[in-house]
Formats: structure tokens, sequence, C-alpha cells
């Protein structure tokens, strides 16, 4: 998500964070640079001509010139500004008393609505709360069988009328079905068209008139870009939306919609789907957001993850270890086998400060565990323990066990102590510093703060010439 435009974003304020100075010229170049980069990017125009507007305003009216750091500065200007075009949101969903909450959901067709009813169910099961998932999708076919597949993967309940035809009626029965046994969220799946018309939002108005929901989002498929901020315009006309789910974030590498949904309709993005298991449904934080576009990553959000996923009895030895500064390279594996149950591994570092301008040149193809996890079980207990004796000797011998080659080995050396330092540095920290020590590494990340380093799949079969060449080294 965001790859091009974050690449761009942040080569245009390494640029400028070079400078020793910043003139006028320099803030107005870099503008239209920005400028270019969001127009690729499929940001609505308006909005591309506001934020930048906005942005050169504050630089030229701030202290950006002249500034003993001005780069750093610059950043903030934009950082604030992108919180500012895609906030304030709240993303908690609001629970009434008595129950049920009635959240009805609403969408195009291919959009993802159906998987996202499924993807709120499990969100509001894991806040503890008991949903059924109502089928007043009737018009196309197998959808009312689709919701029900969704359901029982959910683990929340289901309701359906057989051989009802009026949307309206299933909408009054489900939540009365809910209110008598107990469930106390009702999520409504409505139909969907492959574009919208009179008879879709007027069936939507209906039900919306009979059940009164607490709660109405508008699910939009990030990578159909501006056509996904017109629906949700059109559709806040006619419904008053409370917020959008953007799903397909995931495979959205531009960001067009995101960063123009807020600004154009009125009506914040309230979650976001990124990728295809019930549980990949994330609350849009809009500072978290701009953190990730600016290469900053989202320590936040990890931890989040981490901590729905994590053993907490193992993290509290960590935590321990992490404070006296004794972590092993058999730490490291244990947790970054942990952090598998979190998602692949590419994404998390995408997460780490300063790690997502870096991507490019971490080449990670799917099995960097395995290679990791051979290179750690090649050495003796001494050096798991204390990498810092591993020395040129050792290093071709681990190579060698593991199938790499010495500076692979040196790179995850190198990895580890980078990883364990911050570790350490973290430890002792509050949550507040942590954040603040998060963000200066990001910062520090724009000037290239995070080492390059490669991981390499390794090959199943050498050829002949290279098992000659090993060969010969090893002599």
């Amino acid at each position: 998500m965001f790859e091009v435009l974050t690449e761009k974003l942040t080569g245009v304020l390494q640029r400028l964070s070079g400078r020793g100075r910043i003139s006028e010229d320099n803030v107005r170049e870099a503008m239209r640079q920005v400028r270019t980069a969001l127009l690729e990017a499929d940001v609505n125009l308006q909005v591309v001509r506001k934020f930048c507007d906005d942005v050169a305003e504050k630089a030229l009216g701030s202290e950006v010139i002249k500034s003993l750091h001005p780069g750093q500065v610059m950043i903030k200007i934009v950082h604030d500004e992108l919180v500012e075009l895609m906030g304030p949101v709240d993303s908690r969903i609001y629970y009434v008393s008595p129950p049920p909450t009635i959240i009805m959901v609403a969408g195009l067709q291919g959009s993802g609505k159906t998987t996202a009813c499924g993807k709120l169910g499990r969100y509001v099961i894991s806040q503890g709360k008991r949903p059924v998932l109502v089928a007043c999708d009737l018009q196309r076919p197998a959808a009312v069988e689709q919701l029900r597949i969704v359901a029982e993967q959910a683990r929340a309940g289901f309701f359906k009328v057989d051989g009802e035809t009026n949307p309206v009626r299933v909408a009054r029965e489900g939540v009365n079905w809910a209110e008598d046994n107990e469930h106390d969220v009702v999520i409504i799946d409505t139909a969907g068209r492959l574009h919208i018309d009179d008879q879709m939002m007027a069936q939507a108005e209906d039900i919306a008139r009979a059940v009164k929901p607490h709660q109405m989002y508008l699910v939009c498929d990030a990578m159909t870009g501006q056509d996904a901020v017109n629906s949700a315009g059109q559709f806040n006309q006619r419904l008053e939306l409370d917020g959008v789910i953007l799903t397909k974030f995931d495979s959205d590498a531009r960001g067009g919609a995101a960063l123009s949904v807020k600004a154009v309709t009125g009506k914040p993005i309230k979650f976001l789907t990124v990728g295809e298991k019930l549980d990949a449904l994330e609350e849009f934080h809009p500072d978290r957001m701009a953190g990730r576009i600016l290469g900053m990553g989202d320590v936040v959000t990890l931890v989040e993850k981490a901590q729905a996923q994590l053993d907490q009895a193992q993290a509290a030895k960590l935590q321990e270890k992490m404070t006296k500064g004794r972590l092993t390279l058999d730490d490291f594996l244990g947790q970054m086998k942990q952090l598998q149950k979190v998602g692949p591994l590419k994404e998390i570092l995408k997460m780490m400060p300063g790690a997502a301008g870096q991507m490019d040149a971490m080449q990670i193809e799917g099995g960097e565990m395995t290679q990791m996890e051979g290179v750690i079980r090649s050495m003796t207990p001494a050096e798991r323990a204390d990498p810092a004796i591993v020395e040129a000797s050792r290093r071709r011998r681990i190579a060698r066990g593991s199938g790499t080659e010495p500076q692979e080995v040196s790179g995850l050396i190198k990895s580890f102590n980078m990883a364990s330092g911050m570790m350490k540095q973290m430890a002792g920290m509050g949550t507040r510093d942590r954040m603040k020590f998060a963000q200066q590494m990001g910062q520090a990340g724009l000037g290239g703060g995070m080492p390059k380093f490669k991981v390499k799949q390794r090959s199943k079969r050498l050829s002949k010439k290279e098992r000659a060449k090993r060969k010969k080294r090893r002599r």
C-alpha cells in the first residue's frame, strides 16, 4: 500500500534534508514534485491543489528556511497536513444500551461488501460482543449462501428468511430475532449493483427507515481509486453515511482513494481491509497512515497486532532479557517465528521505523525465515549466546553449514545487533517515550537510517561452476 507515493515523497524529502539550508525556491520546487507524486497516486485534483498550497504556505510562513534542521521541520509539516487531510477519525464502534447495536453495510457489487460484513463480525467478537449477520442481499445469486459461509467462518450468528423477496421485511425480522436470541450487534448486508441506480438507493433507504441503524458504512474498493470516492459521494447524498470501509487496501499501491475520501465526501474512512482472512480488518488512524506514507513506519499498529498474537508469558521473559541486555540469537529466532503469526515478514518490516524506504534493498521473497533459521542453527550454543565471537573463520563454517554466503551471516548478525540495541533502548521506556523514539527513528530513516542488507532466496541446486567456486574458496 502507498508503495509508489511513499517512494516519491521520501525521495523529495530526502533531497530537502540533504541541504544545509532551504530557500523559497527549494520549497516551491519540492511542492511541484509532491503535486506530481499525488496526482500519479490518483489523488483528487482539488485535494492535491489544496494540500500543496497549505504545505507551501506553512513552510514559507514558518521557520523552515531559518531552521538548523529544515528537512525535519518540512517532514513534520507534510506529516501534519496528511493527518489533517485524512482525519480526524474516531474508528470505534459505539454500542447502544439496551442492545442490539444495528450496523448497516452498503456498497457496489465486487467491492468486497459481504466479506467486509464477516470481518466486522469478527472485529466485534474480539470486543466481547455477539453479532448476527442478516442476509438482505436478495438480488445477487448465492449472496445469502456466501454470507452464511462467511458468518460461520467468523463464528458469528446468521439470519435469513427462506422464500422472502422483500429485504425490508428480512431486516426488520432479523433485528427482532437478534433481540430474542441475545445478540447485541446486528450487521445488515444489503444488495449491491454494478453501478449506482435509483432502485438500489431506494431499497437501501427503505431498509434504513425500517430499522434505523446506529451506524451506516459504505464499502469501497480501494483499487478503483477516484471511482470509489465518487461512489462514496453519491451514496452519502442519499443515505447519510457514518464512514467508509476501504477494502483491498493491501493491493492498492497508489492510495489515492484513502487520501481523497474524507476531503471530497466529508465522511471518514473507519476501517481498512488488508488481506483475505477475516481478521484482516484494521481501524483507520490518520496519524499512523501518515507515518506509513512518509516511510516512518507504524509501530503502534505493529505492537497491537503483536499483542493479539504473541505469547504473553514469552513476551514477559523477553522484556526482562531486553532490559538486562542479554538477548541471544535463540531469543531473536523465537521472536521472529512468533512474528510470523502477525503477518509476512516483508509487511512487518514496512511498519518498522525507517524500513519502508529501504524495502527495495531487501530482497525478501518468502524463504527468508527458513534461511535465517538455517544460519542460526549452524552456530554453536556459544555463538548463538554471544554473536560477537563470530569472526571470519567461524562465519565461513556457518555459511557452509547453512548453504549461504559469509556476508549473509554477517548481515544477519548486524541485523540482530541493531534490533537488540533498539529493543534494549525501548525496554525501559513508557508508551509515550516509545512513540517519541519510534518517530525519531522514522525521521532518521528518511535520511537513510536503517542499513541496507539483503536476504536472498536459497538456491535448491548449485550449478557445476558455482560448486567449483565454493570448493576453491574453502581451500
